[in-house]
């Protein structure tokens, strides 16, 4: 099977940062982590006459932290079969599918035949975080009638799904001993002020869910997570710096720019009476995901025989699903006009110690 370059490429300012190819790309999610070892690896079919239509089969092989080791049942990384269910971290998400994708060819090869037309069998990286991986794949130049992403979605078909964007925000308080606290400024209690204006503006966010074809019967489409904290230096000194990392969804439709317009004026406005921050303002970074939300058009050729297969084999309808997180579809539907049918298993969630 023939792997792709790394998604990486050049060394910039002690980073290792994507190739320029990714890297001018609007879908494109910065980064400042090292990639050198982030590698797609692309199986290829290529029949000696094209009959058919092309495929690409994606899935990809990075996961999200285990968290706490004490809080799981075994251990994460330790494949374990419970009731007949595989459990492990990335065992639903998504290494069933990538197997899923592998097992398909199998089973063909087991029957005799063989696709009419190119298949691209894709095991990418940087799903959880960017999207980056995807992309890579794209600007590399592999292209299809239509892509299948086996995400476990429940063996429903995902019609729409948010957008993404991560940022930090900084506070930078004044220092200060705790015998002398009213010299200083608190950054961490003064950076609660502006998580409850965050989540302030999850629920105004919400709120037009009705605007959003799609999303208006979900509970709760948009989330903005506030998803890792820390700060100050010592129990007896006023800490003078905080940060925390956050992940806030953005309905399809909406720009990455105007909801990172919004994000900071809400920021801005929560520290406005502040006598101490409205003069030295939180400072945002934007790194990882900066990905717009994507809506599949409905019908088409390989929709069709998705739907069709589906109701062969289960004896029901293939029924339709919104995903209020990141998807690759985004890739293949907002920058190569091609169908992406996030399509995949069922995953059995978290079995937690009472």
């Amino acid at each position: 099977m023939p792997v792709t370059d790394p998604v990486v490429g050049v060394h910039e300012q002690t980073l290792l940062m994507p190739s320029k190819s990714i890297r001018d790309h609007p879908g494109f999610s910065p980064v400042t982590v090292d990639y050198s070892n982030a590698i797609n690896v692309v199986g290829s079919h290529r029949p000696r006459e094209a009959t058919g239509r092309s495929l690409i089969l994606n899935g990809h092989i990075d996961v999200v932290p285990t968290g706490p080791t004490d809080m799981w049942s075994f251990a994460p990384y330790e494949p374990a079969l419970v009731d007949g269910w595989m459990h492990g971290r990335g065992a639903g998400d998504m290494q069933a599918g990538l197997g899923t994708n592998l097992f398909a060819f199998d089973a063909l090869k087991r029957a005799g035949v063989q696709p009419a037309a190119a298949v691209y069998l894709q095991s990418v990286t940087e799903e959880e975080c960017t999207g980056n991986g995807a992309l890579a794949c794209l600007t590399r130049g592999y292209h299809a009638d239509a892509a299948i992403i086996t995400e476990p979605s429940d063996e429903h078909l995902t019609r729409t799904n948010v957008g993404v964007t991560w940022f930090s925000v900084e506070v930078r308080g004044r220092p200060a001993h705790v015998s002398e606290s009213n010299a200083g400024s608190n950054a961490i209690v003064s950076t609660y002020r502006i998580i409850d204006a965050l989540l302030e503006l999850e629920n105004q966010w919400n709120a037009r869910k009705s605007e959003v074809p799609h999303f208006g019967d979900l509970e709760k489409p948009i989330t903005i997570n506030v998803g890792r904290i820390e700060g100050g230096d010592w129990p007896s000194s006023v800490p003078c710096w905080c940060r925390i990392d956050v992940r806030a969804g953005i309905y399809p439709g909406w720009s990455v720019a105007d909801a990172q317009a919004e994000i900071e004026a809400t920021v801005r406005a929560a520290v406005h009476d502040d006598p101490y921050l409205s003069n030295h303002p939180p400072a945002i970074t934007y790194t990882g995901f900066t990905a717009e939300g994507y809506v599949l058009q409905e019908g088409g050729e390989a929709e069709t025989c998705l739907r069709e297969s589906h109701a062969k084999v289960f004896q029901r309808e293939l029924t339709d699903s919104v995903a209020p997180a990141y998807l690759d579809g985004r890739v293949f539907v907002l920058y190569d006009d091609t169908p992406a049918l996030v399509y995949g298993p069922v995953r059995r969630q978290n079995i937690w110690d009472a």
